[in-house]
């Protein structure tokens, strides 16, 4: 079974939404039969690198309320981000463009470490308040989940992999997709936000009985296909006889 989620790092309900999975994952049987395939999915392409507002002013400036509210608003999701044991820091967050967070991620796909990068940029963003625009603070993440950072420091100046991260929005734009996170189950069924656990692991079941119905009527189909091959020889064999 194959899940795609189309995030970003700077999503707050990106995270959230992860965990919410995985708690789902944990309690799924065939846990270990399931393959996560991170996508990127820039919420503003556009957005600085440096501001000189924290994240209530620019929410607050960008939603038309004022500073209290977007705090307040704020506040709101650190409490559903607690339910999932993340301790989010938004008073000490930096904001930024995530282009080059998402650019690593890829590079991280190929050393098969792309899940643990995800992860540790997320973590890095909402819980340690650090800069993951910055070429340094993106490579020492990148070595403190198994990769080599001075590679990742190269990669990182050398402009690789935005390639990558556009084909990923493209096909976003392609699925409609227009907010995160988006996940994309057997790419067949869908479901767009942080939903709850149980809704996960609702779909996860679904999509295993389909599987299993499809392999027993695909097994059926093969035997019934031998048994017409052979339904001219009327013989004996393998301790069974066809008639």
């Amino acid at each position: 079974m194959k899940i795609e989620i189309w995030s970003d790092f700077v999503c707050p309900f990106c995270y959230i939404g992860k965990r919410r999975l995985e708690i789902a994952l944990n309690k799924f049987e065939y846990k270990d039969e399931v393959k996560l395939v991170f996508k990127s999915f820039e919420l503003d392409p556009s957005s600085k690198k440096k501001f000189d507002k924290n994240i209530h002013e620019i929410i607050a400036k960008k939603y038309g309320i004022s500073v209290e509210q977007a705090k307040a608003s704020n506040n709101q999701i650190i409490e559903q981000a607690k339910a999932v044991d993340l301790n989010y820091d938004f008073d000490d967050l930096i904001p930024t463009n995530t282009f080059d967070a998402h650019r690593l991620s890829h590079y991280a796909k190929t050393e098969g470490k792309m899940n643990e990068l995800s992860e540790r940029l997320l973590k890095a963003y909402f819980v340690d308040s650090l800069n993951i625009s910055d070429y340094k603070v993106l490579a020492n993440l990148a070595g403190e989940v198994g990769l080599n950072s001075d590679e990742a420091l190269k990669i990182l100046e050398s402009g690789q992999y935005g390639a990558e991260v556009r084909k990923d929005e493209e096909s976003a734009s392609k699925l409609r997709i227009n907010g995160v996170p988006y996940f994309v189950f057997n790419n067949k069924y869908s479901v767009s936000g942080a939903q709850p656990s149980e809704l996960f692991l609702e779909m996860l079941e679904k999509i295993k009985k389909e599987e299993l119905s499809e392999a027993a009527t695909e097994f059926l189909s093969e035997n019934k296909s031998e048994d017409n091959e052979d339904s001219n020889a009327g013989n004996c064999s393998d301790g069974k006889c066809k008639i």
